[in-house]
């Protein structure tokens, strides 16, 4: 069987970066797209020396047509394309008097807007190499519940899960699932951030921030980006194929559904 391929957004860092590294791990040669040209070959350079096939995609996701042309690209060189994670993402903190025009533009078109241009140009594969695939879209557990102080993240997230539906709707009969996962509170440097945002809101240090987020998981752990992965790989594998339109929680137990 040829080898299959995943696109992966956000690669060069935090969860992307893991879950590049699973899929790597799990057989897929890997297109590690990122902004941020240097790491994103860092990463790819490493899956390579380490037995993997990977190559690096400089892209803005909030860029239809970039996004468009790496997909393209990545499929060419890579000689198939079978799954894109639209992992990709802004996460300012946005206490509601805060934001401005330009802030929700920013944020509206790489969390949705590039959600969407990643969906089409997969599409635009799968129907040019005449199969079906796999879209899985991030999400977060602040698109479940509501979160404090992130009006604009959360409202992305919660309009992720919502398209996802619609895409898993669509696009069924061509053989395509839709999925989202939904990591809860993950050591990443942009969770640090935000933590640090909302503690200096409130006039209390970068733990006072993390305790508002993290309080109340089940499994009295903040979560490792490897752990998200794991559930990307799933909805990646085959095991998952009989799963369309839903949204994997990854959150230790802080939201039960």
């Amino acid at each position: 069987m040829a080898q299959e391929v995943a696109f992966v957004t956000g690669a060069a860092q935090g969860i992307g970066e893991a879950i590049a590294r699973r899929l790597a791990t799990d057989g897929f040669a890997v297109a590690v797209a990122d902004m941020n040209a240097d790491k994103a070959r860092e990463v790819a350079d490493s899956i390579v020396q380490a037995g993997g096939r990977a190559v690096a995609v400089t892209l803005d996701v909030s860029n239809r047509l970039e996004v468009r042309a790496a997909v393209q690209k990545s499929a060419n060189q890579l000689g198939d394309f079978n799954v894109i994670v639209n992992n990709a993402g802004l996460g300012p903190t946005t206490p509601i008097d805060s934001i401005t025009p330009e802030l929700f533009d920013k944020v509206y078109h790489v969390n949705v807007a590039g959600t969407i241009w990643g969906i089409q140009a997969a599409v635009e594969q799968f129907r040019d190499r005449h199969h079906g695939g796999k879209i899985i879209n991030a999400t977060s557990q602040a698109g479940v519940v509501g979160n404090p102080n992130l009006m604009l993240y959360s409202s992305t997230k919660f309009a992720i899960r919502g398209l996802t539906q619609v895409a898993a709707r669509d696009l069924a009969p061509e053989g395509i699932t839709a999925n989202a996962y939904a990591p809860g509170i993950v050591k990443t440097p942009m969770m640090m951030d935000i933590a640090h945002q909302v503690g200096k809101n409130a006039g209390k240090d970068d733990a006072w921030g993390m305790s508002t987020f993290s309080d109340g998981i089940a499994l009295g752990r903040l979560s490792e980006p490897s752990d998200v992965a794991k559930a990307v790989s799933f909805l990646a594998g085959h095991d998952s194929d009989y799963i369309t339109g839903q949204t994997l929680i990854v959150d230790g137990g802080m939201q039960f559904q």
